[in-house]
């Protein structure tokens, strides 16, 4: 087994791990080893389906170092008017170039691809087998804690009878001949993007059924957009969203009024979510899909199996069309896990410090371990904020969020940073502070006071839900992971 010398040991080459080793490299003169077990940079993105897409726009996603995507507007298709969205090819070739034009040029960063993670400081090549072990003194950072999954990462999680066809969208792509019928499984993204692309492809919304475990809220991505163009909307659609804030007396009423202050949105309004995973639809998109008859949803848990005459769910079966191609879109994408410290001696696990953010996420824990060094304050700016999954999460996330924003925005060793951050979202859509210095400094301190009394009420609305099972991450209840 080989020792090499490296400062830190990445494990992962997915969005966060290159985020963190981006700011790492830019901040640092540290020595940095790179192990993932792919054959190219970009984790789950270089195994998504074809027709994937961000979410959210281009500008805000990536590394710090360099641009991803044209900052234009999309003139076309579901996004139309929008800030454009990198397709998945566009990401993957765009990590390549941060890995072989920015990281190993740097001279700093040795690349271990197709490795495997053994644990303790080991790893081996998945080619060769040869083992490889770093010393005690170099940190390891887990950048795949999150355990971010697609549906090509694994067989259906549902019982499938021979001479039924289920694929997973990558194989949408790939068909040779048309179906009678087609029934997409899982109401997340992926879920959303096959729907839309069998309407795109003009089948008719008559032949597209959908199976809905739980209906998600979802962000309006009209009024999640960032540059000038949008600037007065955007402004608008924040201070719609903190009077939201300030009259709910509970949580499902915050989430409604956030919905008529159109932040969030969902399928059918006549039907509460009991889902929220982040994942945001523009208005286009949801008009698209609304277009598939409501008779054609079902709403009777997970499904458990298909055979040829029958669907079995949680709570129920059907009888499915002839011919019926199901698209298994079910994977969890990011699941939620437990939430550990982020520092934690030699190890670092990266998670989101800033709600539904993860790659600006592992850019500010890159930050604060290059200009931070006691470990109890670098975890005190850093609280973890887990992968919500249920709709009375948004109220702890975005409360962990604003209590994270208000420490940051009080260290000097941050604001700049923060204010630099190509992947900041959240200064593209703040309003312009003065030039004067001393209007900005009365600027500063009310744009405190309105994020405090924000606090105030989220933390009042967090006491008073009773139903608190949902709820994890509260920092005594912290679990322990170590690579």
């Amino acid at each position: 087994m080989e020792t090499i010398t490296t400062d830190y040991l990445v494990v992962g080459a997915g969005a966060m791990g290159l985020a963190f080793v981006d700011t790492l490299l830019t901040e640092t003169k540290a020595t940095i080893s790179l192990v993932d077990r792919y054959a190219q940079p970009g984790g789950h993105w270089t195994i998504a389906y074809p027709f994937v897409r961000l979410h959210q726009s281009s500008a805000h996603y990536g590394v710090n170092s360099r641009i991803l995507g044209d900052r234009k507007i999309d003139k076309i298709g579901w996004n139309e008017g929008l800030a454009s969205l990198a397709p998945g090819a566009e990401v993957v070739a765009y990590f390549q170039h941060v890995v072989h034009d920015t990281f190993l040029p740097s001279g700093r960063v040795r690349y271990f691809n197709k490795h495997e993670y053994l644990g303790d400081g080991r790893f081996k090549s998945l080619a060769t087998g040869k083992a490889y072990n770093v010393g005690e003194a170099t940190k390891i950072v887990d950048a795949t804690y999150m355990r971010t999954e697609v549906p090509s990462m694994r067989e259906p999680p549902f019982k499938v009878a021979d001479g039924v066809d289920v694929i997973p969208p990558n194989d949408l792509v790939k068909l040779s001949r048309p179906y009678g019928h087609y029934t997409v499984v899982g109401a997340g993204k992926t879920g959303i993007d096959a729907c839309l692309y069998l309407l795109d492809a003009e089948i008719s919304p008559s032949q597209i059924s959908w199976i809905l475990p739980r209906d998600p809220w979802y962000f309006n991505r009209n009024n999640f957009q960032t540059g000038e163009e949008f600037r007065e909307r955007i402004l608008a659609a924040g201070a719609r969203s903190t009077e939201a804030i300030m009259a709910a007396t509970d949580t499902r009423d915050l989430l409604h009024r956030l919905e008529s202050a159109a932040h969030l949105t969902r399928l059918d309004p006549s039907v509460e979510p009991e889902a929220w995973k982040c994942a945001t639809i523009s208005l286009k998109e949801l008009d698209a899909i609304r277009s598939i008859p409501k008779s054609n949803i079902t709403r009777k848990g997970h499904v458990t199996l298909i055979t040829a005459n029958k669907v079995t769910l949680d709570n129920g079966t059907y009888v499915p069309d002839a011919d019926t191609l199901y698209v298994d879109c079910s994977a969890g994408s990011i699941p939620k896990r437990p939430i550990v410290p982020i520092f934690n001696g030699r190890h670092i696990t990266l998670q989101a410090v800033r709600f539904c953010q993860q790659v600006f996420s592992a850019a500010v824990i890159a930050r604060v371990e290059a200009v931070y060094t006691a470990e109890a304050f670098k975890n005190e700016l850093c609280t973890p904020i887990p992968m919500p999954n249920h709709p009375n999460e948004y109220v702890r996330g975005y409360l962990q969020t604003y209590r994270n924003e208000i420490l940051w925005a009080s260290e000097e060793k941050m604001k700049a940073w923060l204010g630099a951050s190509r992947l900041n979202v959240a200064a593209s859509r703040m309003p312009k502070p003065p030039e004067d210095p001393k209007a900005r400094v009365e600027f500063n301190k009310k744009m405190r006071e309105k994020l405090v009394m924000q606090i105030e009420k989220l933390e009042k609305l967090m006491r008073a839900d009773p139903d608190r099972e949902h709820w994890t991450g509260v920092e005594e209840d912290m679990h322990q992971a170590r690579l």
